[in-house]
C-alpha cells in the first residue's frame, strides 16, 4: 500500500535581492579614476605649453631634461575621445551583436545635450564677456564657440576657451553614432551567425579609423600641408581615429563577454606595453616632421584602448584597479568636466595677473602647483553648482524619451 505524506510544504524563501556585480562597481570607479588622471594630466599639459617657447635655434620646453620633459608632454585628448565612444557605442554593440534594445537617438541627444551643453555655454559667454568688455568684439568667436564649429576655423579655433575645440568633435561623434549604430543594427539582423554580426561591426569600426589615418598621410606627404593648418589636422576628418579605437573596443567587450576576460599576468603585460608606446611617442615627437608627431593622434588613440581595454576587461582588479579607485582621483574624475572647461582660462588669467612664475625652466613646477591649487577646487565647485543640478534635467525624459510622469496619482486625478 503507497501512502502520501500530507506534509505541508513549506514555501521557497524569497530571493535575495541581486547586487551589481563587483565587476561592473570596479569598472565604473577605474573609468572615474582614469578620467581624473587624464584630467590632471590635461592641466600639467597645458602649463606645459604656456612656458614653452620657440628661438631661432630651436625649441625649448620647460623642462630640461628631455625623458621628463617627454612625460609632463604626453598629450592625453586621445584617450577622452577613445573612453567616450567606447562607452557610449557599448548598447549599440549589444544591439547588433546580441539583439539588444536600444534607446531613441532624441533621448540619446537630449541626455548628452544635457551633460554638456550648460556649462560650456556658461562658460564660454563669461570668458568671451570679460574678453570683450565693450561690443560687438570678436562676435565671431562667439558664434563659432556657440554652435560647436571653432574647430574649422583657422584663425580662432583655440579662442576663448581653447580646449574646447576638442567639443566640437565630440557633438559631431554623437549624431554619428546614432547614424550608425542603427544602421549597425539593420545590417546585422539578418546574419544568423553571431561571429558574423562581430565581424560586420569590427570592419566597420576598422575603416572609420583607418580614413583618418589615410587622410593624414596624403595631407602631410601628399600635399605637404603644414601642421598649424588645425582645421586639416584636428577637424574630424583627421580626428575621428580615436572615437573609432573606442568603438572598436566596445565591439570587442561585447563579442568576448565575460568568458573573454584577461588574466591579471595579461591584463600586466598590456598595460606595460601601451603605457610604454605612448611614452615612446611622446619621448620621439620631437619635431613636427617626425612621424611619431605626424601620426601621433591615431597610433596613441589604439594605445589608449589597448590601456583601458586591459584595466576594465580583467578578470580580477588588483592594485592598479585600487589605486585608480583612490578616493581623491575619483573625485576629481567626478568633476573631471569642469577641470576641462575652467583650467586655461584660470591658467591664463592667473599668468597675466603675475601670480605665476615668470617663463622659463624654473617656474614650470611651480606653475603646475598653483594652477592646480586654484582649478580643482573651482572645478569641484563648478560641478555641484552647474554641472549636477544641470544632470537633473535628464530625468525629465525616461529611457524611450518620453516625459517622464512625476506624479502619476496627480495626473489621474479629475
Amino acid at each position: 500500500m503507497s501512502t502520501v505524506s500530507t506534509a505541508p510544504v513549506r514555501p521557497a524563501p524569497p530571493a535575495a535581492p541581486k547586487r551589481p556585480e563587483q565587476p561592473a562597481r570596479a569598472r565604473n570607479g577605474e573609468i572615474q579614476g582614469f578620467r581624473g588622471l587624464a584630467a590632471l594630466s590635461t592641466v600639467v599639459f597645458h602649463v606645459w605649453q604656456q612656458y614653452f617657447t620657440y628661438d631661432r635655434d630651436g625649441s625649448h620646453p620647460p623642462v630640461a631634461n628631455r625623458y621628463a620633459n617627454a612625460l609632463v608632454s604626453l598629450e592625453v585628448i586621445d584617450f577622452f575621445f577613445v573612453l567616450s565612444a567606447y562607452l557610449l557605442t557599448l548598447s549599440y554593440a549589444k544591439a547588433a551583436i546580441d539583439g539588444a534594445s536600444t534607446r531613441p537617438a532624441r533621448t540619446f541627444l537630449f541626455r548628452r545635450a544635457v551633460r554638456i551643453v550648460p556649462l560650456y555655454f556658461l562658460a564660454v559667454a563669461f570668458v568671451w564677456a570679460t574678453r570683450n568688455p565693450t561690443l560687438p568684439g570678436e562676435w565671431t568667436d562667439l558664434v563659432r564657440h556657440l554652435t560647436f564649429t571653432q574647430v574649422f576655423d583657422k584663425e580662432q579655433i583655440f579662442y576663448t576657451i581653447g580646449p574646447t575645440w576638442s567639443l566640437s568633435l565630440e557633438i559631431m561623434f554623437y549624431f554619428a553614432l546614432v547614424a550608425l549604430g542603427p544602421l549597425a543594427v539593420r545590417a546585422t539582423r539578418p546574419l544568423k551567425r553571431r561571429s558574423a554580426r562581430v565581424a560586420v561591426c569590427a570592419a566597420g569600426c576598422a575603416l572609420l579609423y583607418i580614413g583618418p589615418f589615410l587622410w593624414i598621410a596624403v595631407a602631410r606627404y601628399g600635399f605637404h600641408v603644414p601642421h598649424t593648418e588645425w582645421p586639416v589636422y584636428f577637424g574630424p576628418q583627421a580626428r575621428f581615429g580615436a572615437f573609432a579605437a573606442g568603438m572598436g573596443l566596445a565591439v570587442a567587450a561585447v563579442a568576448l563577454g565575460d568568458r573573454g576576460r584577461l588574466g591579471p599576468r595579461s591584463a600586466i603585460v598590456l598595460r606595460l606595453a601601451a603605457a610604454a608606446g605612448l611614452y615612446t611617442l611622446s619621448l620621439t615627437g620631437e619635431k613636427a616632421q617626425d612621424p611619431a608627431t605626424v601620426f601621433y593622434h591615431p597610433l596613441s588613440a589604439l594605445l589608449w584602448t589597448l590601456l583601458l581595454f586591459s584595466t576594465v576587461h580583467v578578470r580580477r582588479h588588483g592594485r592598479w584597479s585600487a589605486w585608480l579607485t583612490t578616493r581623491w582621483i575619483t573625485l576629481v574624475g567626478m568633476a573631471s568636466y569642469s577641470l576641462f572647461v575652467w583650467h586655461e582660462p584660470i591658467m591664463l588669467a592667473l599668468y597675466r595677473g603675475g601670480l605665476l612664475p615668470p617663463s622659463g625652466q624654473e617656474g614650470f613646477p611651480l606653475a603646475v602647483v598653483v594652477v592646480l591649487a586654484v582649478a580643482v577646487p573651482v572645478a569641484l565647485l563648478s560641478y555641484w553648482a552647474i554641472e549636477y543640478p544641470a544632470s537633473l534635467l535628464a530625468r525629465l525624459k525616461d529611457s524611450r524619451g518620453r516625459p517622464r510622469e512625476f506624479y502619476p496619482e496627480a495626473a489621474a486625478r479629475p
